[in-house]
């Protein structure tokens, strides 16, 4: 069963996180088999969040690009390196495939034969010698074991096509001959009288009991095979193992392999057929053209987002089953309808919340934390404008599952939030950001709550200079970071050159300066970017 992969937006915040391991569990809980990722590194804040509650940072999604694995090839195909030619060719015609891939004792891929390679050997190739085994003759001559010395039968085919007195004074036999005879008993008695490696007997003719006796003295191997010298001379080289023709220089793709790095490779190289392998080079079955047709894309379910920018990469590649955001809604398509959970509250958190509640599923003590965390979190404890009578309802119902006093747990995770210990300006700068595409211009908003701004505002000569660099390197024709300070409830506004005059005016502000302070200004998603937005699809 194919997991549903849940995950927030490119850049992490506690909300993302914690919603999407809190719509995991309650997916699982209802019967559907559901994982939670992230899409980048994990904040500080995050981090002391899922530690206080014990539970475990879900794993990184770097995209969720068609992969081969997500397409219907031909699986468990393989043949191991001791089958015979006849049995891989017959193996084959049954599956209807035209390359077959060679495994050792270990699973593990060495090769691959194809058609053409069997045919090539049949034709062209001197076919006066064996490296096989017993049983292996035995089953491509539908033969009877008479006497058997040996498993691995290795040497020189010779056939008896003299009369008898020709041959014995003509050839000689030693331990490394196959001798292909029929029931010319003066030949078998002189075979067995040299300890011949093998005595291949066709058109089921008898072995006299005498000579029995001297080739289980000598050890040589017997077999008696229904069919007559033709048919037994034309099978005899197909009972060698398949590696006697094996093609080791042949193309391979991993499951985890891109479909569309595999259209590349099939158009370069023209195959039919490529061996899939496993990351430790096992082979899982073969892929053709026709495959790239049959695919089982990943099913997503996207959390405090829905914008393809926000997303994972590959996403059109990939079907989105439904999404659950309290953010504006952009621009997002999907190939069939889906539930589309959006509302205006202050977290991502209040509305799975509202879900858990709706299908009657209880909520554990550490999934009940890790929500109400989110919600304190993207609300900074009730005191953003985008706050709801539903979020604060929540946090406190959360509260009572959790055990815990949120209002003395929130002074906590802001001081965890707002260490920037250990972190480059860069770092900061792209921690909490969101970008935004508005009437062509490319914009660019940072945001860190802190309980001590000073941290930056210290440095804010480098914090310019450095956003000055990346506005440039990155084209932006606004790029700002707003330094919210969680005890003042209002924002420190740092910002490039090029974005002076669209701040000043978005904000109504007669005049802006690197670290302007502006009063209950907390909500990126409320305040900062709608101001933004508005100005310049008015200008």
């Amino acid at each position: 069963m194919q997991s549903v992969l849940i995950f927030g937006h490119k850049k992490p915040d506690t909300d993302a996180v914690t919603s999407a391991i809190a719509l995991a569990y309650l997916k699982n809980a209802l019967g559907v088999k559901a994982e939670p990722y992230v899409l980048g590194n994990v904040n500080n804040e995050t981090k002391f969040v899922l530690k206080y509650f014990k539970v475990k940072e879900p794993k990184y999604l770097n995209d969720v690009k068609l992969q081969i694995k997500d397409l219907n090839y031909d699986k468990n195909i393989n043949a191991p390196f001791i089958t015979s030619i006849y049995r891989c060719y017959e193996y084959m015609n049954e599956e209807g495939i035209s390359t077959l891939p060679i495994i050792d004792d270990k699973k593990k891929f060495i090769g691959a034969v194809s058609m053409k390679e069997i045919a090539r050997y049949l034709v062209d190739s001197e076919q006066d010698t064996l490296n096989t085994s017993y049983s292996n003759i035995v089953d491509t001559l539908d033969g009877e074991e008479v006497l058997k010395f040996d498993n691995e039968i290795e040497g020189n085919i010779i056939f008896a096509a003299f009369k008898s007195t020709t041959f014995i004074d003509t050839i000689k036999l030693d331990k490394n001959t196959i001798l292909v005879v029929g029931d010319r008993h003066s030949i078998i008695e002189y075979a067995v009288m040299q300890g011949v490696k093998l005595i291949i007997v066709t058109g089921n003719g008898n072995v006299k009991p005498e000579h029995i006796e001297i080739a289980k003295k000598n050890h040589v191997n017997i077999i008696k095979t229904p069919f007559f010298s033709y048919k037994t001379t034309r099978l005899l080289p197909l009972t060698n193992y398949i590696t006697n023709i094996t093609n080791k220089n042949i193309i391979t793709v991993t499951e985890y392999d891109y479909v569309d790095d595999f259209i590349n490779i099939m158009s370069k190289t023209k195959r039919s057929n490529y061996p899939v392998l496993s990351r430790r080079g096992e082979c899982l079955g073969i892929i053709k053209y026709s495959n790239i047709h049959e695919t089982n894309r990943k099913k997503v379910i996207l959390v405090d987002h829905n914008e393809y920018e926000q997303s994972v990469d590959g996403l059109e590649e990939a079907d989105i089953i439904e999404i659950v955001d309290h953010h504006k809604i952009g621009y997002t398509t999907t190939a069939y309808p889906i539930n589309f959970r959006n509302m205006t509250v202050g977290s991502t958190n209040t509305i799975i919340y509202k879900m858990f509640k709706e299908n009657h599923i209880e909520i554990s003590e550490d999934i009940a934390g890790i929500m109400l965390s989110g919600i304190i979190s993207d609300t900074l404890l009730f005191k953003s404008p985008t706050t709801t009578f539903d979020d604060i309802k929540a946090v406190e119902k959360l509260a009572d599952i959790a055990k815990i006093d949120y209002k003395e747990y929130a002074t906590e995770i802001f001081k965890a939030g707002s260490s920037l210990e250990g972190k480059t300006i860069e770092e900061i700068i792209f921690g909490d950001f969101k970008k935004f595409n508005i009437e062509n211009k490319k914009i660019g908003i940072s945001q860190v709550t802190s309980t001590n701004p000073n941290e930056i505002l210290n440095n804010l000569e480098e914090y310019v200079e450095n956003i000055n660099r990346l506005a440039k390197i990155n084209e932006y024709d606004v790029l700002a970071l707003f330094v919210t300070d969680i005890i003042k409830e209002g924002s420190y506004i740092i910002f490039s050159d090029n974005s002076k005059d669209i701040l000043k005016e978005s904000y109504n502000l007669k005049n802006i300066s690197q670290g302007y302070y502006m009063e209950n200004m907390v909500s990126r998603k409320k305040q900062m970017i709608p101001s933004i937005m508005e100005y310049i699809e008015k200008k």
